[in-house]
């Protein structure tokens, strides 16, 4: 049994959408998720609304909470600690990624050959990153293939997620994990490896192309 969970989602909590989460959370469920990660941008705290949800759908599916940061250089997910309370702001991925590792956490760069906000070769020059988002439901397929190139390079894991503002953008790209994710054990499986991105986009409705 493969245990699909979409690590990168955004509700109206990022700022950018007017998306409630449990619209997220119901399209998941639909598309037969076992589990997804809200990751809003730049607070960990932004994402604490969902947690009411937990015990609403539970029984149908695991919701996880992480943040969608900024590093001097571009974007990056972080799991398994609250960043709100963590010296990081406004700084760069190297000291980012030390500080998150040293309490407990991970560090996964998001869409890093995006134009913008990813980091681009950054993510080849810093020690301690955890994997690389391969696999984003909103990039283009030729960014996607240069974060995957870049992780192979690197024998890094490979991550995938929606990237979701949109209830119908949901479990677009995914983690396919070997072992069952819970609350207490998903930084571990992440720093395991068992698990692979996946892209859902060609069997699954559009998708909302990258802004440019």
């Amino acid at each position: 049994m493969k245990f699909r969970i979409d690590l990168h989602v955004h509700s109206k909590y990022s700022g950018d959408n007017g998306s409630e989460p449990e619209e997220m959370v119901l399209q998941a469920i639909e598309r037969g998720l076992f589990g997804v990660v809200f990751t809003e941008h730049y607070s960990y705290e932004a994402s604490s609304p969902v947690e009411k949800l937990k015990d609403k759908y539970g029984d149908q599916i695991r919701i996880f909470r992480g943040v969608e940061f900024s590093a001097l250089e571009g974007h990056c997910l972080i799991f398994g600690v609250n960043t709100d309370f963590l010296p990081i702001k406004d700084s760069p991925l190297k000291y980012i990624t030390r500080v998150v590792t040293e309490s407990g956490g991970v560090v996964v760069p998001s869409h890093p050959y995006r134009k913008g906000n990813g980091m681009g070769d950054t993510i080849k020059e810093v020690q301690g990153i955890c994997a690389v988002e391969g696999y984003n439901g909103c990039n283009m397929p030729a960014y996607n293939d240069m974060a995957v190139a870049a992780a192979e390079s690197l024998n890094l894991p490979i991550t995938g997620g929606s990237d979701a503002h949109y209830p119908q953008e949901v479990g677009l790209c995914l983690t396919e994990f070997d072992e069952e994710a819970t609350h207490d054990n998903l930084v571990d499986l992440l720093r395991t490896g068992n698990y692979r991105g996946v892209d859902n986009r060609k069997h699954l409705y559009s998708y909302r192309p990258m802004q440019k």
